[in-house]
């Protein structure tokens, strides 16, 4: 369903559209309406609000002791082309770089120690025989049930099903465990039990249809991907990219595009209202008593922020919103100079399952996945805390948390060195949970939304939580406006 706007009647000529939020969903969004003006000739101009003091949202860099500290998303996968491309189009195509794949080595913390996982597996699915098939990450018994894959029936039923039962169902309760919870579940700071596998891993459910066998499909498509390497070359960019000089770079890069008199910082929207019925003009109130007319309205904030937007709006949009679920996390960054004691970080970091009993989630050897993130010879180290039944400990106090992590490392890879530089970052209800059933209760919120003329939603809660996704979403919702070219 499209959502053109039209200039209202009591509104100026040119129509006025206000973005809401200053991640990097309404930072894109913004940068596609500039875009869209100079290339299209299209008339229009826009007001970017955002509540705290500066842009980016959960991308935040900084520079401590001369490490290089990304506290969010730390780089975004290329697989997903929207990441790239509008680093391209900002002039930062010569400032991403790869992770270090000669040292990518990962390993999950099974028993109490360090164990890798086995060359070959992709997702969490084996597609070489021989490091499986030796691996000590897994039990005999569980490599019995893992091989009996190709053997499982695909599920006939159509609907929804979450990533715990999936896992089970084909691979067995020991890959859910030391593999799939740990690292698909991890993505989305998620339930397995409750993780929607439409909304999150679709590719899996997709290769079960088509070779009704997750090891038959990612054996196939591991082929395909080597016929295509050899045809036309093996790719420049890895999986995962990050910029020189942090994540932060490509939010200021955005904000050297923008004309800066229509981005507004310290400005709260408190509520979106209308004078018509079902569109425009929209009435932004904003704390503090001003209130802004627009002909149309971006809601680039999180879910549970936009539901409170929009209560009086749409009284039920508002309740579909307040639906989706969000969980805190925490992330404690550690760096150390060259000392005794001093582990070598061969590999990009390490998975703790939740049979272990840990309060370490996960742990990036960031120095090692990435260069320019460190001194040289320092490291520097990110571990997570929080997540689904962990909240709490995103409010312990900077010591506890700190001391708590530092022990878990001394004990998980008898880690004694003292650093020289700590930084935690919280992110209180900044993760939204795509439980089961998220892809029909996001289909209904866009319907909901799309009765209203010229109102659009993104970001992570609805479709991708990665920055790709926001920065694809952020382009769809511009275009959704249906702006109209100038003749």
């Amino acid at each position: 369903m499209t959502n053109n706007i039209q200039p209202s009647p009591s509104s100026q000529e040119v129509p006025h559209i206000i973005i809401a939020g200053g991640g990097i969903t309404g930072l894109a969004a913004a940068y596609y309406l500039e875009k869209r003006v100079k290339s299209k000739g299209t008339s229009l101009r826009y007001t970017l609000l955002e509540k705290s003091d500066e842009l980016g949202g959960k991308i935040v860099t900084e520079k401590q002791d001369g490490y290089l500290i990304d506290g969010g998303p730390d780089s975004f996968i290329t697989r997903k082309p929207w990441g790239v491309s509008l680093c391209r189009d900002l002039g930062l195509e010569d400032e991403l770089i790869g992770t270090n794949d000669e040292l990518r080595n990962i390993f999950v913390l099974s028993d109490g120690k360090l164990k890798p996982m086995p060359e070959g597996l992709m997702l969490v699915v084996p597609t070489r025989f021989l490091p499986f098939a030796t691996s000590s990450l897994i039990s005999i018994p569980g490599k019995l049930r893992m091989g009996m894959e190709p053997f499982i029936p695909p599920r006939i039923e159509d609907g929804d099903e979450t990533l715990a039962s999936f896992i089970r169902r084909r691979l067995g309760e020991e890959a859910l465990k030391k593999l799939a919870a740990p690292l698909l579940s991890g993505i989305y700071v998620s339930d397995p039990e409750r993780l929607s596998l439409k909304s999150s891993f679709p590719r899996l459910l997709e290769l079960e249809r088509e070779y009704g066998s997750l090891t038959k499909g990612m054996i196939a498509a591991r082929r395909k991907a080597a016929a295509w390497r050899k045809e036309h070359g093996k790719s420049s960019l890895s999986m995962f990219v990050t910029l020189r000089k942090g994540m932060e770079q490509l939010v200021h890069a955005l904000e050297g595009h923008l004309d800066s008199s229509s981005v507004q910082t310290g400005l709260r929207v408190t509520s979106v209202t209308s004078e018509e019925e079902n569109g425009p003009p929209y009435l932004v109130k904003i704390e503090g008593g001003q209130t802004l007319r627009a002909d149309a309205v971006i809601l680039s904030t999180p879910a549970r922020v936009s539901s409170h937007l929009l209560e009086d709006l749409d009284p039920q949009l508002s309740q579909q919103l307040d639906e989706i679920r969000f969980t805190s996390t925490a992330v404690v960054t550690l760096g150390y100079p060259p000392q005794n004691g001093m582990p070598a970080l061969d590999g990009f970091g390490f998975l703790v399952p939740e049979t272990e009993n840990r309060h370490i989630n996960a742990c990036t050897w960031t120095s090692t996945k990435f260069d320019h993130r460190s001194p040289d010879s320092h490291k520097l180290i990110r571990c997570f805390l929080g997540g689904p039944g962990k909240e709490e400990l995103v409010d312990w106090d900077d010591q506890t948390m700190i001391n708590t992590v530092r022990r878990e490392l001394n004990e998980i890879m008898s880690f004694q060195a003292q650093p020289e530089m700590t930084r935690i970052y919280r992110w209180h209800k900044a993760h939204p949970q795509y439980d089961l059933g998220h892809m029909d209760r996001e289909e209904k919120i866009r319907q909901r939304a799309d009765t209203h003329q010229g109102l659009a939603l993104a970001g992570s809660s609805y479709d991708g939580v990665g920055i790709p996704d926001c920065i694809r979403q952020a382009e769809e919702a511009v275009e959704s406006l249906g702006f109209p070219e100038n003749k």
